[in-house]
Order: structure tokens, then C-alpha cells, then sequence
């Protein structure tokens, strides 16, 4: 008996605890995931080498790195000469965009996995934006997702040929602790990611970023240990 393709799905993969959750989640739904990672000038770049090591433990039928250098264009502490906010200067409310939010990112990444999945014929795009334990972002909204949608819809031949793109952001409405649980349950190994804005070469986190806080708040949260290592 001929064994049905599985559906490809494009998931922006960056390294960190969302996208591997996220991955996993679509793999269980039965999709064929192209894991899609941008190199675009952050500071903290090993996340890149743990976005290599998730893909691995996930069984990604392809996993490609494509390069956008963002520190052309600064504007955020990720890519430009701006101190990371670290303990009491990290803190936000819902009025303050931080200073590690890069601008146009999820923009450009989620346009760049837009033309993979083009390519590939998938019909679906996955990512991991959260808008409940999140740093403040206003491309992590459900409103930024839902206008993405029809962007792609309306800016692709696909799209217009009626393949009818979707945008999956499966975390949108959960806590960290919620995607802590979910991992686990998916069996994801989270000592492999890395979310530390200013993680050293080795991936090691700082504990003291925004990133830091909310990931450790989340294991905590959920009664799970934490497997990040520290500086």
C-alpha cells in the first residue's frame, strides 16, 4: 500500500523553548516540518547552533539557515550597541515596548518562511509567538498573526490561486508554564534550547535578561526542573 505524503509545514525554528514546543506540536499533527532558522545578526547567535540541535531531536525532514543581517539597521539590543535590560531594569507592563524588541523581525522572518513554503507547496506556516508570558512585543499579537494571514493570501501566487495559507501559532495563548508542560509531554529535551538574549558561545544563559526570567519563571510554574545551564 502507497503510504500518503505528509503535509509539509514551514516552522520558523529559532533555538529557544517556543519553537522546539512548537515543533513538536506539529509533528504530532502529522506534519512534515522544514524548519527555518534566521541568522540575523543577533548577539546572542548560539541560539543558532541550538536551533541545529533542535532540528536533530526533532526529526526535521530539512533544516535551513538563511541570513538577514538586522544590525544594519540597529534599533534593539539584540543587534545593536544597546545594553540588554538585565533583574529590575528587565520588568515591563503592557504600555512598554523594551528595547530588545527588533524591529520588523517576525515580519521578516515570517515573509522569508512565506516564500519557502511557496517553494515547497506547503500550505502551512508555523511559530512560536506567545502573547500571554512574553516580553511586550507587538508582533507576538494575535492581531499581527491574523493580518500576516491574510497578507499571504493576498501577495502569493499560491495564495491567489486558492491555496488557502495559514498561519499557526499554537502558544498564543498559553503561559510559559502551560508550553513547559507541553513540551514535556512531548518529550522535549529543553536543556538542548537556548532563549537567553545574551547567552556566551557555549549557550550558557545569563539569568538575568527578560528571556531568562520568563523561562525560569515557567519550569518553576509548572513544577518542572529547570534544565538551563547558567553562567
Amino acid at each position: 500500500m502507497t503510504e500518503t505524503p505528509r503535509r509539509k509545514a514551514v516552522i520558523l525554528v529559532s533555538g529557544g523553548m517556543d519553537s522546539a514546543v512548537t515543533t513538536a506540536i506539529a509533528r504530532e499533527q502529522g506534519y512534515a516540518v522544514y524548519a527555518l532558522s534566521v541568522a540575523y545578526g543577533q548577539r546572542h547567535d548560539s541560539e543558532l547552533v541550538a536551533s541545529e540541535r533542535v532540528a536533530r531531536m526533532l526529526g526535521v525532514a530539512e533544516h535551513k539557515v538563511v541570513h538577514v543581517d538586522l544590525r544594519t539597521i540597529g534599533g534593539s539590543a539584540l543587534t545593536a550597541d544597546i545594553a540588554v535590560p538585565l533583574d529590575a531594569t528587565a520588568a515591563h507592563d503592557d504600555a512598554h515596548i523594551p528595547v530588545t524588541y527588533v524591529p520588523a523581525r517576525n515580519t521578516i522572518m515570517l515573509s522569508i518562511a512565506l516564500g519557502w513554503a511557496e517553494v515547497l507547496g506547503a500550505s502551512d506556516i508555523w511559530c512560536g509567538v506567545n502573547a500571554v508570558d512574553y516580553s511586550g512585543y507587538p508582533d507576538c499579537r494575535p492581531a499581527f498573526i491574523a493580518a500576516f494571514e491574510r497578507l499571504a493570501n493576498l501577495a502569493t501566487k499560491a495564495g491567489v490561486e486558492g491555496a488557502q495559507l495559514r498561519i499557526h501559532a499554537p502558544l498564543m495563548r498559553m503561559s510559559k508554564a502551560d508550553i513547559a508542560r507541553e513540551g514535556h509531554r512531548l518529550g522535549v529535551d529543553f536543556a538542548q534550547t537556548v532563549s537567553c538574549y545574551q547567552a556566551d558561545a557555549d549557550g550558557r544563559a545569563c539569568g538575568h535578561c527578560d528571556a531568562c526570567r520568563l523561562r525560569a519563571d515557567g519550569f518553576r510554574a509548572a513544577g518542572l526542573p529547570d534544565p538551563t545551564r547558567y553562567v
